[in-house]
């Protein structure tokens, strides 16, 4: 097996097992309230910013289909050998949140900023996946500029 294939595999894999174990803590009744920061479970049957949440039980599919799609697109294009670290962000985060919808129902939420604003609840898998779609834009963009 290649190098960016383990890469890719052990990136993934810690991002997933970090995420649930975090996840298992608010989960077992974990919170915290700050004064900008509150750390509590908040169960989210939507997508970002509840979007989509009328599909119901049929979201889960929907995200499934999502996640098999992009991995397809991610081994034709060669992401995970050209970029195995983003792309183990992304995969990690994407099965994190994927495996909150078959095992409870609902993504596990916990991070919610209140200082001067309210920002919607939010996980570690959201951060990575953020994180990745970030740097592939910003790696197409300099492909692109230079």
């Amino acid at each position: 097996m290649s190098r960016a294939l383990w890469i890719f595999l052990f990136m993934g894999a810690g991002v997933f097992l970090l995420d649930e174990g975090i996840k298992m803590l608010f989960l077992q009744g974990y919170a915290y309230r700050g004064e900008c920061i509150d750390l509590t479970l908040r169960l989210n049957d939507g997508v970002a910013f509840s979007m989509l949440r009328f599909l119901g039980p049929y979201l889960k599919w929907v995200q499934a289909a999502l996640v098999v799609v992009l991995l397809l697109f991610a081994l034709k294009e060669r992401w995970i050998w050209h970029h195995p670290l983003i792309s183990g962000l992304l995969a990690g985060g994407a099965l994190g949140n994927l495996y909150d919808r078959f095992a409870h129902g609902a993504v596990v939420d916990y991070v919610a900023w209140h200082c001067g604003f309210r920002y919607p609840v939010f996980n570690l898998a959201d951060v990575a996946i953020d994180v990745a779609v970030v740097a592939l834009l910003w790696l197409y963009w300099r492909s692109k500029s230079g």
